[in-house]
């Protein structure tokens, strides 16, 4: 279908404009997509498009970056609070290898990622000129497609597909590298947007036979759980989720990246799953007789050692992925389909259940963790600031409804532990690769992706100072992130393994840190230290109440450690509180 039969006037001229330059058809492109805003930094061999996207300023908005891995790190964050794809442009060389750790990531984590790289001219390739990289070799493993473009009439068609298959299916990040000479030649411009490719099927539609047997087995489960992934948020299918859970009367409990798919208050909520996840998913997972594995993979942070993990439990997996499908954990049911076709169709055909009385065996569960450790965490009689204690500060402050950003370590697992959400799309982590410096750039992202909302980033002392140049983006670019500094003067999560599992030897985990209040005011931040618990909530409402970024620097315990904890390669029910 020509798509230009339904553009306005002005979007019907550009369709159509005879002598475009590769750089305007790869922005015009951009718009018929509707992208609103791109992360990037330029560079020689993309300064044509550089060169075409200084008339578009009224109509793409350009975040310049401070490094190329922060602009991936940002569209990841702006995609997922969004929902939307987003979008990077940067250099040849090393402006493109800078990227990959970001690719990486959101390949791990589903990000839907279109990343526009330059070339050197088509003559080139291959003759190690100067900051040529063969980048379609190099991302090969990090990106779900890739293509280069050496003919400038081949660049619309090249984003269309890009789009489409970054946002399809199972989402993840598009490399599309453009020669120099592309970029400057002339051609028609004509935008179709993409439906289908043949061969690839993003959504296979549920197997009817594969539904009824599900829904057979939820019918006699007496101990089930469902396990809540970020499958549910891709999909869009929180409602569809919600109506599987009233009807079942089902526990559920989610990973990492589905938290807030469920609201924290749910009463059928029983918390996470994982190595430091809660107490009752995890202890009962023995006693489950069947798992309900909705939109997840079930990565080893979740499953311990999968020989042990739901031992006396039936498993229906549902998933967009055929690849996930037996990879870890064998399913008795695998439906294979988008989740928000798939749950709809298994909830007509289950029975009206009361799970009421196993849902209470988590809620004895909650207890215990509760006096184990959350009280001290939360609630500590004496020493000094606890994470957890500033993560619940936070938290009561912006009454569980703020867009939670996190960087890797200590802080992130408080902060998903302790946070709270009550709606979706409220938690921007990195989750697979464990990328630390994720979160400052992250952050922006998701204030940008979500400007009516507040985004809180917690960050530890070890992860700010590995992406920390992006508070120049922030104070360039007028972005209004809040920043908790929860610095303890260590790599917090790595120490934490030494002394459990190494004698406390305690090898180059020690920070010196700079001065980080200089840093912040250096940029433009608003800044505050607080090392006093009687001082925090203070703190905190200054913070809140600041119309600009703000770095709130907690100074918490140095050797704190993060529980319950399942040890590395053990059964989830072997978790330990100390």
């Amino acid at each position: 279908m020509n798509t230009s039969q339904t553009l306005r006037p002005e979007e019907r001229r550009a369709a159509s404009d005879p002598s475009m330059t590769g750089s305007k058809a790869l922005i015009e492109s951009f718009l018929q997509e509707g992208v609103e805003t791109v992360f990037g930094y330029p560079g020689g061999a993309i300064i044509p498009v550089y060169d075409a996207l200084y008339d578009y300023r009224d109509r793409l908005r350009h975040i310049l970056v401070r490094h190329e891995q922060g602009a991936v790190h940002a569209a990841q964050g702006y995609a997922r609070v969004s929902g939307r794809v987003g979008v990077c442009l940067v250099t040849s060389g090393p402006g493109a290898t800078n990227t990959v750790t970001g690719l990486a990531d959101a390949l791990m984590d589903s990000t839907p990622l279109v990343l526009v790289t330059g070339q050197v001219g088509s003559a080139l390739l291959g003759t190690d000129a100067f900051q040529e990289t063969n980048f379609i070799g190099i991302t090969q493993a990090v990106t779900k497609w890739n293509c280069q473009v050496k003919r400038t009439e081949d660049i619309p068609a090249a984003i269309a597909k890009a789009f489409y298959i970054a946002r399809s299916g199972r989402p993840g990040p598009v490399v599309v590298d453009i020669t120099k000479d592309a970029q400057c030649g002339t051609a028609p411009f004509r935008y179709e947007k993409i439906t289908s490719i043949r061969s690839y099927l993003p959504a296979p539609a549920p197997d009817a036979e594969r539904i009824a047997e599900a829904a057979r087995l939820i019918d006699q489960a007496r101990r089930p759980l469902v396990m809540v992934g970020q499958g549910v948020i891709l999909g869009n299918a929180e409602a569809e989720l919600r109506a599987l859970l009233d009807k079942s009367g089902m526990p559920a409990a989610s990973t990492l990246l589905g938290l807030s798919a469920l609201p924290t208050d749910h009463p059928q909520n029983v918390g996470m799953l994982g190595m430091h996840g809660n107490y009752g998913p995890n202890i009962k997972n023995q006693e489950c007789d069947l798992l309900v594995a909705v939109g997840m993979r079930f990565d080893d942070r979740v499953t311990g050692n999968p020989a042990h993990f739901g031992a006396n439990a039936k498993v229906i997996h549902l998933e967009i992925d055929p690849a996930e499908i037996g990879k870890i954990i064998p399913a008795d049911v695998a439906v294979v389909g988008d989740v928000r076709r798939s749950l709809p169709l298994i909830t007509e055909r289950i029975r009206k259940r009361d799970h009421s009385q196993w849902i209470a065996g988590f809620r004895a569960c909650d207890q215990i963790e509760y006096e184990a450790v959350i009280r001290k965490a939360v609630h500590p009689a004496e020493g000094r600031i606890r994470m957890g204690e500033a993560v619940a500060a936070v938290a009561r402050a912006y009454r569980n409804d703020a867009v939670l950003v996190t960087d890797v370590g200590q802080q992130q697992m408080n902060a998903a532990r302790y946070f709270g959400f009550r709606r979706t799309r409220s938690v921007v982590t990195s989750g697979g690769l464990g990328t630390m410096g994720f979160g400052l750039p992250a952050a922006i992202g998701a204030k940008l992706g979500a400007p009516d909302r507040e985004v809180v980033l917690f960050a530890g002392d070890g992860g700010l100072q590995m992406t920390i140049q992006e508070l120049g983006t922030i104070f360039q670019s007028k972005i209004p992130v809040k920043i908790v500094l929860l610095n303890n003067s260590f790599l917090g999560m790595v120490r934490q393994w030494q002394e459990l599992f190494y004698d406390r030897r305690y090898s180059f985990t020690e920070m010196v840190n700079p001065d980080f209040g200089l840093i912040a005011r250096g940029n433009g931040l608003s800044y505050r230290c607080v090392e006093r618990r009687e001082e925090l909530d203070e703190a905190i409402a200054a913070m809140k109440a600041s119309e600009g970024a703000f770095l709130l620097e907690v100074r918490v315990e140095g050797e704190e450690n993060i529980f319950p904890m399942v040890p590395a390669g053990a059964p989830v029910s072997e978790i330990r509180f100390e």
